[in-house]
């Protein structure tokens, strides 16, 4: 059973694809753009593969990564935005759901290191 950050994770790396996407197309922006399309991604794909960690420490070690590349990813959306590259209406909603991925595997480290 995929968890909820997982999920959310996932829908927004489509979110992410979608931007790579835009500006490559449209903006015709191929720096930013991969280095967003690779964070943005990873998110999911770390928290993936931390539901089948061999140890609560690796657990955690995964679920920090995933936080390390929301935090990126959290960079490159300020910084596409203060270039002009996504309006500040699309930089809002996407900057707002990786927050709450970002909050969420906060939480579930924090947590997680608890139980230890």
């Amino acid at each position: 059973m995929e968890s909820i950050v997982e999920e959310k994770a996932f829908v927004f790396a489509k979110r992410i694809v979608n931007l790579y996407n835009y500006l490559i197309e449209n903006k015709k922006e191929y720096v930013m753009s991969k280095q967003i399309l690779k964070s943005g991604t990873s998110i999911g794909a770390n928290i993936a593969e931390s539901q089948c960690a061999q140890s609560k420490s690796d657990f955690i070690s995964k679920t920090h990564i995933a936080l390390k590349e929301s935090n990126e990813t959290k960079y490159w959306l300020r910084l596409l935005n203060a270039m002009g590259y996504i309006s500040d209406v699309e930089f809002e909603s996407i900057y707002s759901d990786c927050c709450e991925i970002y909050k969420m595997l906060s939480s579930i480290i924090i947590s997680s290191k608890n139980d230890e």
